[in-house]
Formats: structure tokens, C-alpha cells, sequence
């Protein structure tokens, strides 16, 4: 073992480098790393700012803490991370919906500067990229980065997930997503519609697609707050709900009671897997495909189909990409929103249907309802600010924010899509005993 001596020589003075760059101020520093000129207003703790006086929207960096975040997470990462903690604010748009910011800032582009200028940059932040301080508390950390592929959407890791997305606060969801209660797409009979016209709307084309009649049997997996499995027992259907958040499966079991429908209708807190009846004249599967992975398919949809009777129908509704490709949510989605979320397009949908047997009859987009829906959403927590704050946090408030006013971009410019999937399981004859046209509104 070698002991090193510890020396007490002076140390020598630090030479003047007459080539360094002198550091940035903080919107110095910003423009620098921006490619072209900036369409909004950024000022920062330093007293600096950059971009036009008269922009409609800005930002404000608030701490040298918001500054590290940025400069060591480039991209949405960083910026959500300044954002969620209070250290980065909007000037011209509510925390509640920052829409009017996002789809200004949709123009911006980035580059890396020369050496010089990063230099000059490293010094302007000082030890924050050195030592960058640790995330938002409200960050799930990305385990899967450290584990082997094969061990994500394990049952423990996808009830974890849902928890970490669902479990938030009921409190918070109902002034959120209002009385229906509803965390999916909806159908817009007309724009000028309300959400909770939409969403029962919604419900009633879903219904339709699946043939349900009274005396028929239905399991809903992924339901939710029990949204589509009270529509149904209220017609008469037999209907099982499974969900994997507790406080959902709470909830939901609450409002079927108090509606009289215990009788027709029940939702357990559930891995959907582990229902064990089957024969079901129909399955419905609302915002569930997101979570399961794009390599479960297969085994997901072996499993719809081995609980369906013959002729039984399938109605899968999922949030897709606009293209086949198996891609992440990305960062800030990944770590403050959907853990493990996949997306991938449409045709990967339903060649996993059709692999395992299942005949797709029919399969519609309904982006712009999604983009209407988030609307929605974004106005009810607006309008309800104070109280969501109150009941989980302004940090977890701002994560709602962003992420609904993000997506709602991406809706409308086709960064993403929802899909609705129909699919029937045939008997050995070949048949689904269907009519030959569609038979609902749509």
C-alpha cells in the first residue's frame, strides 16, 4: 500500500490565460446555445434577459439551482426538472396550462457552440455542471436504464408505474378531469360540445362498436374510475372492471354503489391478467396498450382473445405514434408522467391482433378529440388552481400543467394519435356473425 505525503509547498498563483473567454451573463449564455432569434422573453436572476420586449410569453430563470438543471440536462429534461422545482417560471401563460409558452417555444432550435463559447458558459454556471443538484422529488427515477430488458413490465414493475401515474390524489383528478371522471380520449359530437358531453359520447361509440346489449357480459381492463363499466351496467351489461390503481379500484367500487349497480357491475384492483373468468361477449381496453410494452403484445392479445367467446369483439383504444417505430414517451414523460410508457403506430396494433387470430373490422383516429380533450383538462385545472395545489403540491400541480398542454401540441400536430381498434374473434367456421357495414354513429 503507498502513502502519499501531503506536501505544504505553496501553491503557484494561476496564470492569466489572455485568450479565455470572459464568462456570459445567463441570457448571454441562453442565446448562445439558441439557433436563430428567439421568439420569446427570457430574463434570469443575474438581471440579464434576451428576445423581443413585446414577446407574448417568457420565461423567468429564477436561481443558479434552475440554471444547473438546464445546462445538465439538455432538452425537456432540464428544462421540466428548472420548472417543476420553482426555479424556472412562465410570464405570459397560467401554470395550468402553459399551452401559448410550449407552442411558441415548438419553433426553437439549438446548436453546440465552439469551444470559446462553452467555455465561456462553464464559467458563467460555476459548479452547478460540476455538481449538479439532484432532481425534483416528483422525478421517478428510470430503474429500467439499470436493469435488463426482460425485467420491465413485470407485474410488480407495471403496479408500481400506475401508481406512480394514478395514485396521485382522487381530490386532484376530479377538479382535473371533471364529474365523469374520465382519463381518456374523447369524441367530439360537434367542437362545440363539453367535455362531458364528449365523454359520454365517447362511452356511447365504444358501446355501439362492441354490440352490447342488455344481458350481455363485458370486461373492461384498465377501467379507470369505472367510467365505461357503469355506461354499460346502467344498459343492462354484466360488466368486470380491473385496474391496477387502488385508489381508482376505491373509487370506482364507491360510485357503482351509490348508482344502484352492484348487482351488474363490479371493478377490482386487479392485474388484468388475473381475471379468471372468461366468455365474454366483448373486452374493452381504454388507454391500457400504453403501459404494457410493444414486446407484450403478443401475450396481451393471446390473453384478450382467450377470454372472448366466439364471435366476441375486441375494442382497443390507444394513444399511437404516427409511424410503426417502437419508441419511448421521451424524458420528461418517462420520469414525471408514464414510467415505462411505449408508443408505437397503428399497423404494429393490429398485426399483433391479427397474429394471434383476431379479425380487425374497423379502426378510426380520433387525434383532434384528444387535442379538444386536453383542452378541457387544462382549463379545469385553471379554473380549479388553487384547490389542486392545495391537495398535492404546486411542483406536482406543474407536471399536470405541462405534460397536458405538451400533449395537447403534439395532438394537434400529429406528434401523436388515438387509435380506436375493433377486432372479433371468429369461430372455427370463420365467422364473427356481424353485419356487413358498420352499425354505430361515427
Amino acid at each position: 500500500m503507498t502513502v502519499l505525503k501531503q506536501t505544504h509547498q505553496a501553491s503557484p498563483e494561476p496564470r492569466h490565460d489572455p485568450t479565455a473567454a470572459p464568462p456570459l451573463t445567463l441570457a448571454e449564455a441562453f442565446q448562445a446555445v439558441v439557433d436563430g432569434p428567439l421568439p420569446l422573453r427570457l430574463t434570469a436572476y443575474d438581471g440579464s434577459a434576451t428576445g423581443p420586449d413585446d414577446a407574448p410569453v417568457g420565461l423567468h430563470l429564477r436561481s443558479p439551482r434552475g440554471a444547473a438543471y438546464i445546462a445538465t440536462a439538455p432538452g425537456d429534461l432540464g428544462l421540466a426538472r428548472a420548472y417543476v422545482s420553482g426555479d424556472l417560471d412562465i410570464e405570459g401563460a397560467h401554470p395550468g396550462d402553459p399551452y401559448p409558452l410550449l407552442a411558441t417555444m415548438s419553433g426553437l432550435r439549438f446548436r453546440v457552440p465552439g469551444p470559446r463559447t462553452l467555455s465561456a458558459i462553464a464559467r458563467t454556471l460555476g459548479s452547478g455542471v460540476l455538481h449538479p443538484p439532484p432532481p425534483p422529488p416528483q422525478e421517478a427515477l428510470p430503474r429500467w436504464r439499470r436493469v435488463a430488458e426482460g425485467l420491465r413490465h413485470s407485474r410488480s414493475r407495471d403496479a408500481e408505474a400506475i401508481h406512480h401515474h394514478y395514485d396521485v390524489s382522487n381530490a386532484f383528478y376530479e377538479k382535473v378531469l371533471g364529474p365523469s371522471m374520465t382519463y381518456t380520449c374523447a369524441c367530439y359530437p360537434h367542437e362545440g360540445a363539453t367535455l362531458e358531453e364528449a365523454q359520454e359520447n365517447k362511452y356511447r361509440l365504444v358501446f355501439d362498436k362492441l354490440r352490447l346489449k342488455e344481458g350481455d357480459r363485458l370486461l373492461d381492463i384498465g377501467c379507470g374510475w369505472g367510467g365505461m363499466v357503469r355506461y354499460a351496467a346502467r344498459r343492462g351489461v354484466r360488466v368486470i372492471g380491473a385496474t391496477l390503481s387502488r385508489e381508482q379500484a376505491t373509487w370506482a367500487q364507491r360510485a357503482i354503489e351509490e348508482e344502484g349497480l352492484a348487482d351488474l357491475a363490479e371493478v377490482r384492483f386487479s392485474d388484468y391478467r388475473d381475471v379468471r373468468e372468461g366468455g365474454f361477449d366483448a373486452i374493452s381496453s381504454i388507454g391500457l396498450t400504453e403501459h404494457i410494452g410493444v414486446r407484450n403484445y403478443p401475450a396481451y392479445f393471446r390473453s384478450i382473445q382467450h377470454r372472448l367467446r366466439d364471435g366476441g369483439l375486441l375494442l382497443n383504444h390507444c394513444i399511437t405514434r404516427p409511424y410503426n417505430r417502437r419508441t419511448s414517451t421521451g424524458a420528461f414523460i418517462d420520469r414525471y408522467v408514464f414510467p415505462d410508457g411505449e408508443l408505437t403506430g397503428s399497423g404494429t396494433i393490429i398485426a399483433a391482433m391479427q397474429d394471434v387470430g383476431l379479425e380487425v373490422r374497423h379502426e378510426e383516429n380520433l387525434r383532434e378529440h384528444y387535442a379538444l380533450t386536453l383542452g378541457g383538462w387544462g382549463r379545469n385545472l385553471v379554473e380549479h388552481w388553487d384547490e389542486c395545489v392545495a391537495e398535492v403540491g404546486e411542483a406536482t400541480a406543474r407536471v399536470w400543467g405541462l405534460y397536458m398542454a405538451g400533449s395537447r401540441y403534439s395532438f394537434e400536430t400529429n406528434g401523436v394519435q388515438l387509435h380506436q381498434v375493433l377486432a372479433a374473434k371468429l369461430d372455427r367456421r370463420g365467422s364473427a356473425q356481424l353485419p356487413l357495414r358498420p352499425w354505430w354513429d361515427g
